[in-house]
Parts: structure tokens; sequence; C-alpha cells
């Protein structure tokens, strides 16, 4: 290895345990989830992407037996927060996204389904406590806060990314360099305070220009100023700065900067799977499985998919953010 209800590196970051989320990108509508893309193959495996994956024994072993007898977990999630999770069409009650593939990645390694189901970001707590829900799979922080109600199987860490033209004609290879350039940003997200703080300072401290930053209503407008020539960059999250890339025009357009010293982004957090403290046995089992995923290349595959590969991780941790294995 959003302005919108303000965006934090990761998606809905930090907060209690109801917090109101904005939506990025793309569709819009109301659903519930289907397994289109899923379905059991010839040899017995499950295809889920286009990848065939077997039952992880070992892994199956830990889930709690009333999860084992039904068969299925239920997993809440709110879209649309692209490329996390996305209807496929305007309209569709169907799902897709990289939560989407690896909850029934996760599935499949335990032998059972992984149903989603479309909930409003700041009912899924509760709707996980009043036993509507199994799990949640929805780029969620995995925060502290939420740790007095949660158990993160970690899968993921996002921060800002920087979006240019296609082929880096400005040589950007970190922030430092967009110093004294115009850059492009959604109104009122945590990358206006990232660069106005942390970014500018240090500017300054090397001797050259401040960020000349412009603000604009969303980030398809940011994206139009880089297009346009009016900037050489526009900073989003870096998943959503990887979807942009890998999806317009073929990947023709834009491109990522891939920061050695920050591979998922500047002011990473981890992004976790959220279980109620008291399934701690169905965390375990969704900890392994999502293991296995990492460890055959599955995981990767995936995430690949969707143009976010420099998200990943290479454990699957339970309560990373609290030191916490």
């Amino acid at each position: 290895m959003t302005a919108l209800p303000p965006r934090t590196p990761a998606r809905r970051a930090i907060a209690a345990t109801a917090l109101a989320a904005g939506s990025l990108l793309v569709l819009a509508g109301c659903a519930t989830a289907s397994d289109a893309d899923s379905g059991e193959s010839a040899s017995g495996a499950v295809e889920v992407a286009g990848i065939e994956i077997a039952v992880d024994d070992a892994a199956a072993e830990l889930l709690p037996a009333d999860i084992a007898e039904v068969g299925e977990v239920k997993v809440a999630t709110d879209a649309p927060y692209a490329p996390f999770e996305m209807f496929k069409e305007e309209g569709s009650k169907e799902l897709t996204g990289v939560d989407v593939d690896l909850g029934h990645a996760i599935g499949a390694k335990l032998g059972i389904d992984f149903a989603f189901e479309q909930q409003a970001f700041d009912g899924i707590i509760p709707a996980l406590q009043a036993g509507n829900f199994d799990v949640t799979i929805t780029a969620m922080t995995s925060s502290v806060e939420r740790m007095e109600v949660l158990t993160f199987v970690d899968y993921s860490a996002s921060g800002t990314g920087i979006l240019t033209s296609a082929g880096n004609p400005e040589d950007i290879e970190s922030y430092l360099d967009l110093c004294g350039k115009p850059v492009a940003v959604q109104a009122a997200t945590s990358q206006v305070d990232l660069v106005n703080g942390t970014w500018q300072a240090e500017c300054e401290a090397e001797g050259l220009d401040p960020i000349e930053l412009s603000e604009f209503p969303s980030d398809a407008d940011a994206q139009l100023a880089i297009t346009s020539g009016k900037v050489v960059a526009s900073l989003l999250t870096k998943p959503s700065a990887g979807y942009v890339a890998k999806t317009t025009n073929d990947g023709e357009t834009f491109e990522v900067i891939e920061d050695p010293k920050a591979p998922n982004g500047y002011d990473a957090t981890l992004n976790g799977i959220g279980v109620l403290k008291a399934n701690e046995d169905l965390a375990k089992a969704i900890q392994a499985a999502l293991q296995s995923l990492m460890d055959d290349g599955t995981y990767e595959a995936i995430l690949d998919q969707y143009g976010v590969t420099g998200i990943g991780i290479d454990e699957a941790t339970i309560n990373g953010a609290a030191g916490a294995k």
C-alpha cells in the first residue's frame, strides 16, 4: 500500500452519536440496496464486483450463532456519497460503491449475506441501538467519541487530496507546491480551514507566497476552475478526488497528486465498520473476514476499481483510532 454540512477529510467526522451528513457528488434518490453485483458461481464461490470470493472457514467460525443461523447481516448506509455508496442510476434502488462491494465481499468470506439498506446518517446509530440493523458501513469516521457506543473495524483512512490536470503540468508533488498558486476549494469545507491554518503558516515559514485560495459553491465548480485554467488544482477528500480522476472523460482530464508522505491524504482519519459494543463477536468475525480480503488482494482490487487505492490500510484494526487492536 462538502456548502453542505461541512465535510471533514474522511467524511462524517467528529460528533456524537447523531450527526447530520451531507451528500457528495452524483446521483440522488432514496433506496434500499440490492445484491445485483454479487452471485454464486459454479464453483461455489461468490462473485463480487467481478471477483470470485470463497468462504474463509476460520473467519466464518467466529460468527455469532444467531447471525450464522439467519445467514444475513443488516447493514445501514447513507447514500449517495461517492465513491463509497452511490445509486447505480438516477431513481434506482440499487446501490454500488466501495462500501457496498466491500460489504458484500466480507459477507462472502463469512458465508452470509450483507443486506444494505438506506438510512439517513443522523439516524444510523439510533437505528442500530433499536435493533433495526446489525452494522453500519457508510464511510463513518472511527472517532473516539463514537466508540462510546460502537466498536469499529477499521477499513480505510482518508484525508484531503489534491486534484490537478492530467499530466500534472505544474509538477505538483505536495501541498507546499501550491504556495503562491491559485487553488480551488468548495466553500465551508474542512479543506478551507486546513489551507487557512496549517498550510498557509507553512508557506510563510518556507518563505513562500500564500496559497491563492478561491472558494466555490460545489466541488464540480472547483473542478471546472481547473479545466478553465483559473486554478492549478482543487482540494477535496482524497477518495472523491480519485473517483473524479478515474471517471471523468475516461481518466484523461484530471489526476490526483500522490504524496508519499501522505498516502491516504493530508490529515487522514480512519473510517470503520460500526458494530454495537455489545456485539463484539460479530466485530471480530468482520475483522477476520476483512483481513482475509486484504491478504488475498481482493481488498486492493475493489479499491482500485473506484480509483481509491490510496485510502487502503494494511491491517483491519479494531478501534485503531484509540490505539487498540
